[in-house]
């Protein structure tokens, strides 16, 4: 619940009085302030949240461009270091330019459907799933009134490559995954309508078509694959992350359980006829995402991210994992592709319990030889390893959770001016926001903080597409009416001067020459702090300014109440009178504004009020008033807005009052 604006008058302003104290219309204000702190705590966010909020306005007609109607589905396509953006809709592919400095564009190429008749007006629609860069063009493909086709787009041209079952769904509900490498594909999509409906993982174009056993599954959700190309060419490995349903039937166990699926690339099938077209390299392991020391767990796997290393070992690439539980709260788990290689590599079978056959499950073998039939059928009944994937660091525990619901995850890896390097998350919640949480230093000893969340659109909406550009230093964002191009730098929105910059924590920020600037558009090194426990310490101004003087006259025994905007939730605004604290508002405040109530002004009431903001070692005057006595002309003006405001607040807390209530 949000309060009424603070009346905020001015020196000038009409003076009034009120003759008597006012009658009391419902309960009185200091009991209703009861109930809506009361409230407002059940239902605040922990330090975990963002410290501050900022919508991105962007630079007019630069940063966001409309789709010019609704869009439910729409999948996006963005390569490294361009201004272009497409994105497929409902027949049509949209292509967005953001050329730097300049007016955004869109223009539009209409692929409809080339189906005659069908059942229905959705079914008619070609909702286009996949946009890919090929070596003749972009390769766009469509359901196609459920006859999944492609085309080839080049120079504005669409060439149809007819049906291409396998490279787009019937329908654009269904989870797909489709992954290139080279001339060869991989796909869990379907290929026929009416049947095949277990899902598998399929080699749909290569050296030989392969798919996964049906029974290695259950009810899979796929969420991401990739190829990593190891020691050895014979070595490398398909990754692919899903979440499936739990074997354990137990009342307590979890529905879901997460996976990580290991394949080898060159697998050629085996050598009966029961496994010569399936996949025989396959092993699965569980993906553990939970928090001992407060005995919570995340089951459900919502996206990957994957992160290489720097100096190309592929051993060290991180992978980052964004996990919910079923009261959709979250966490993220960082995870090595050593360990994750070292587990399919090393542990035994889930119920297995005779001594593994050689070569051992899961072995790629050079040459191109085919598995024997015996390790396949180890593997193929036994396909889970027994030892689980932890998360890295010595406590295998997440890197942070949160009681936000977080959907998408991208990570860009930087370097701040002092040569530090720090990997920042951006996560997408299912309010439409994106969450900027840095990541630094070693895990035990390292900071995770989580900055600022931001609003991408100009009409909140989902988001369904993100996507990051390193190079650009931009992030490509789409919800069902328009693409917003954010950049990671956004420093304009900290205030507070000097120490409100470095209190940020932001590593794309520094402060130079009076202003909070991005690191990257100076040509010197900016002011940065490396001391994130205390970072205004750095400051050249030991204590941050003071806040400008504000008067208001008031009549005795007249309401009032003084507003303090919390800009920083990780803060505690308190309101100061004559050495007593009369308001505080901790971290997590429902309200954006730390309010104080004075129900009925008295002579010891007249004087000055501070609020104050404190995080940690820093304290900030983030308001000064002075309430003056003074008869003046306006007592019924006075009255009548006083008797309002009750009214209203009341009616405003009433609804958060009682969800507050049950949530406690």
């Amino acid at each position: 619940m949000t309060p009424p604006p603070p009346r905020r008058a001015a020196p000038s302003a009409p003076r009034a009085r009120v003759p008597g104290p006012p009658s009391r219309s419902g309960l009185p204000l200091r009991l209703l302030l009861l109930l809506w702190a009361a409230a407002a705590s059940a239902q605040g966010h922990p330090r975990s949240g963002p410290r501050i909020s900022a919508v991105w306005k962007g630079r007019v007609g630069q940063d966001r461009v409309d789709f010019g109607q609704a869009e439910p589905h729409t999948v996006l396509f963005h390569e490294p270091g361009s201004s272009s953006v497409w994105v497929g809709g409902r027949g049509k592919v949209y292509l967005f330019d953001f050329p730097e400095g300049k007016n955004a564009s869109v223009r539009t190429v209409n692929i409809g459907s080339t189906k005659g008749s069908c059942l229905d007006k959705r079914d008619c629609e070609n909702y286009i799933t996949l946009l890919e860069r090929r070596s003749e063009g972009l390769l766009v493909c469509g359901t196609n009134a459920r006859r999944p086709s492609c085309w080839n787009l080049a120079n504005g041209t669409v060439v149809p490559l007819g049906e291409m079952r396998g490279y787009a769904p019937f329908s654009p509900d269904e989870n797909s995954l489709v992954l290139f490498e080279g001339e060869e594909v991989y796909s869990t999509i379907r290929k026929q309508e009416y049947n095949g409906k277990i899902p598998r993982f399929r080699r749909i174009r290569g050296e030989s078509e392969l798919y996964t056993s049906d029974t290695v599954m259950q009810n899979p959700q796929f969420i991401k694959a990739t190829i990593v190309h190891q020691d050895q060419d014979y070595d490398d490995k398909i990754y692919y992350f899903f979440r499936e349903d739990n074997p354990d039937k137990n009342p307590e166990a979890p529905l879901n359980v997460s996976r990580v699926a290991q394949l080898c690339r060159g697998d050629q099938g085996g050598e009966s006829s029961l496994s010569v077209s399936k996949w025989n390299t396959f092993l699965k392991a569980m993906l553990v995402c939970s928090d001992a020391t407060t005995n919570k767990n995340f089951n459900r796997l919502q996206d990957v991210f994957l992160l290489p290393d720097p100096s190309g070992q592929w051993r060290d690439t991180r992978v980052y994992g964004v996990f919910s539980n079923p009261w959709n709260y979250s966490a993220v788990c960082v995870y090595s592709l050593g360990d994750i290689d070292k587990v399919f590599r090393t542990s035994s079978l889930k119920g297995y319990h005779s001594s593994l056959p050689n070569p051992r499950p899961g072995k790629c073998l050079p040459n191109q030889q085919p598995i024997p039939t015996e390790t396949f059928q180890v593997a193929d009944s036994h396909p889970e390893v027994a030892q689980r994937v932890e998360p890295m660091g010595p406590l295998k525990t997440p890197l942070f959770h949160s009681k936000y619901h977080y959907q998408k995850v991208v990570v860009h890896r930087m370097q701040a001016s002092h040569g530090e390097t720090f990997h920042v998350l951006y996560l997408t919640t299912d309010r439409g926001t994106i969450h900027k949480v840095v990541e630094s230093g070693e895990r035990e000893h390292g900071l995770v903080f989580n900055i600022m969340e931001i609003q991408p659109f100009r009409r909140a909406a989902a988001i369904q597409a993100m996507s990051l550009d390193a190079d650009r230093r931009k992030l490509y964002v789409n919800s069902q009416w328009e693409v917003s191009q954010v950049p990671l730098d956004l420093c304009e929105v900290y205030n507070g001067g000097c120490h409100g910059c470095l209190m940020s924590r932001d590593p794309y920020c520094g402060w130079d020459q009076g202003r909070c600037v991005s690191i990257y558009s100076s040509q010197r090194s900016v002011l940065q702090s490396i001391n994130p426990a205390a970072p205004h310490e750095e400051c050249p101004n030991p204590k941050p300014d003071k806040a400008p003087l504000q008067k208001v006259s008031l009549a005795p025994n007249s309401r009032y109440y003084l507003s303090c905007p919390m800009e920083s939730r990780h803060a505690t605004y308190s309101w100061h009178h004559k050495e007593n604290v009369e308001q505080s508002c901790e971290p997590g405040h429902q309200s954006p504004s730390c309010i104080l109530f004075i129900e009925n002004l008295t002579a010891q009431q007249y004087g000055h009020y501070f609020c104050v903001a404190r995080e940690g070692s820093y304290f900030r005057e983030a308001q000064h008033w002075q309430l003056l006595p003074e008869d003046g002309m306006m007592a019924e003006h006075l009255l009548g807005r006083a008797h309002a405001l009750a009214a209203s607040l009341w009616l405003g807390v009433l609804p958060t009052l009682t969800l507050g209530l049950l949530v406690h």
